[in-house]
C-alpha cells in the first residue's frame, strides 16, 4: 500500500510505541502545516506583524531547514552504531539535562533563543515551496525512524550541527524536534492571531 508523502506507513513496519509517538507527532504537525499554508493567501503566508517579527512562512521554513540539518547530523550516528552494543532496545528516556532541554524548546517559548545560520529563513517563500519542504524533511526522519528502530536511541550520540560543542542522543533528538517544530507552529499561529486584530 503506498502512502501519501508526509504520512506513516503503519502496514511496512509496527514501531515501539515511543517511535510511534514520534511518528504520529510528525503526522499531526504535517496535518497542521497543511491546513496553515492551504488557509492562507501567499500575502498572508509572509505577513509580518512588525519588521523584527517571523512570518508563518518564515515559522515553517525555519522548521523545514533545521530538520532537515537535524537529521543529516542523526543519520550517520545511526549507520555507524555498533548495532550489537545497542540491543536491546529501550524506549527513549533522556535524563534531566535533556529533559530541560526538551522543555526549554517546547510551546509557548518560555525564552526567546538565537537562531542558528542554517535555519535563517528567507524573507519570502511560496506556499508550495514552505509545505513541499517541510514535509520533504519530515519524510526523512520518518525514514530514519523505520532506520533506527531496533535500536537503543538513549545510547547513540551525535555532535548537534547547531551547536558544535553539544552532544546528545538521537533519541532526545528525536523529542527535540517535536518540541520545536510545537514551538514554531504556536508562533505561526500566533501571526495569525496578530493578522486578525
Amino acid at each position: 500500500m503506498k502512502m501519501a508523502a508526509g504520512q506513516s506507513n503503519e502496514v511496512e513496519q509496527v514501531l515501539p510505541a515511543d517511535l510511534q509517538a514520534v511518528m504520529n507527532d510528525l503526522d499531526r504537525t504535517d496535518q497542521e502545516v497543511r491546513r496553515l499554508v492551504s488557509d492562507l493567501s501567499e500575502a498572508q503566508l509572509n505577513w509580518r506583524p512588525s519588521p523584527t517579527a517571523w512570518s508563518v512562512a518564515q515559522c515553517l521554513a525555519h522548521l523545514g531547514q533545521m530538520n532537515s540539518v537535524l537529521t543529516a547530523a542523526l543519520r550517520p550516528a545511526v549507520r555507524q552504531a555498533d548495532k550489537k552494543s545497542v540491543i536491546p532496545r529501550e524506549p527513549i528516556q533522556p535524563g534531566w539535562l535533556a529533559r530541560w532541554f526538551v522543555s526549554q524548546m517546547d510551546a509557548p517559548p518560555r525564552r526567546k533563543m538565537k537562531t542558528p545560520r542554517q535555519g535563517i529563513p528567507d524573507a519570502h517563500k511560496s506556499g508550495e515551496e514552505i509545505l513541499k519542504a517541510f514535509i520533504a524533511a519530515h519524510d526523512e526522519l520518518r525514514s530514519l525512524i523505520h532506520e533506527a528502530r531496533d535500536l537503543d536511541l538513549n545510547r547513540i550520540r551525535f555532535r548537534n550541527p547547531f551547536i558544535g560543542l553539544l552532544r546528545y542522543s538521537v533519541g532526545t533528538a528525536l523529542l527535540v524536534i517535536g518540541a520545536h517544530d510545537r514551538r514554531h507552529l504556536w508562533q505561526a499561529r500566533q501571526v495569525c492571531v496578530a493578522m486578525k486584530s
